[in-house]
């Protein structure tokens, strides 16, 4: 199972420069366009905070682009909410995040949960949006819902994706008060199932941990990146938009890969090698 996952593409309806002078939608394209050789992709999962505003504009905006990109691939796109996000205005564009999902969670809440196969591995997405606060919560509702989800083992496993992690740095400034407030109830839904990996986004940064047993992966953001190198009670923001490749099954998985799209503005050297060319690598330097 191959897996692109992206997060915190933070589009605004204006397609204009934030107030950090970063324009989103351009972020965004710029990532896409840096992936467009990527073969063999299963699923695209996009884990929240996709509209900065949370206008049906935005959520466009996000769908054409990334629909599109996810089209020529082949491979299906799942979208989860994230703090910036707006419900109503979600639904009325991406629906469940789902675009023909198994299932999908009725809690009476708005929340937009729901589960698809793909290949055998079965994806979920949950909503930790809590409105108008940065940090985040999966309710009772879902997890008992999940529950129910995992009390049956998927042919390949089942990939969980949300917008909060569910660790945190403790040198992070922020992370240990911006991340999911329940982690451990959500411990407790997974722990025993045949949960592969937790899919998240939130902090702008690549972060690997473990919740009950189960690999947690933090996707730096589209927008931008948070660097943790400034003065301690500080962070710093990067321009740079960035995406992770997620592959699971085989000997060696799961394995995480970190992408960063070219700065236009920097040199770069190309390296074109064939088979040929690779094989004698080898062989020298064996």
């Amino acid at each position: 199972m191959r897996i692109i996952h992206l997060s915190d593409t933070h589009i605004d309806r204006t397609d204009a420069p934030n107030k950090y002078g970063v324009n989103a939608t351009d972020s965004l394209r710029l990532m896409l366009t840096e992936l467009r050789h990527l073969r063999n992709v299963d699923a695209v999962v996009v884990t929240g905070d996709l509209a900065d505003d949370g206008t049906v504009e935005a959520y466009t905006a996000v769908r054409d682009l990334v629909g599109e990109f996810a089209r020529r691939l082949g491979a299906p796109v799942f979208y989860t909410t994230g703090n910036h996000d707006e419900r109503d205005a979600f639904t009325k564009v991406l629906g469940s995040g789902h675009a023909e999902p198994d299932a999908v969670l009725d809690s009476g809440a708005s929340e937009r949960v729901a589960v698809s196969t793909v290949g055998g591995t079965r994806v979920v997405t949950l909503d930790s949006l809590v409105p108008g606060k940065v940090y985040g919560r999966v309710s009772e509702a879902q997890l008992s819902w999940l529950k129910g989800v995992l009390s049956t083992s998927a042919e390949h496993g089942t990939v969980v994706a949300l917008h909060h992690p569910p660790i945190s740095l403790g040198i992070s400034a922020t992370q240990p008060f911006f991340g999911l407030r329940n982690p451990d109830e959500l411990a407790e839904a997974i722990r025993g199932s045949d949960v592969r990996v937790v899919l998240t986004g939130h902090y702008h940064l690549q972060l690997l941990g473990f919740l009950a047993s189960v690999p947690v992966w933090v996707t730096p953001g589209v927008v931008n990146r948070i660097d943790l190198t400034s003065a301690p009670g500080t962070e710093r923001a990067v321009r740079g938009a960035s995406a992770s490749l997620v592959e699971l099954g085989g000997a060696e998985g799961p394995m995480f890969h970190t992408f960063h799209a070219r700065d236009s503005r920097a040199h770069e050297t190309v390296y074109e090698l064939d088979e040929g060319q690779v094989r004698g690598f080898v062989e020298r330097h064996r």
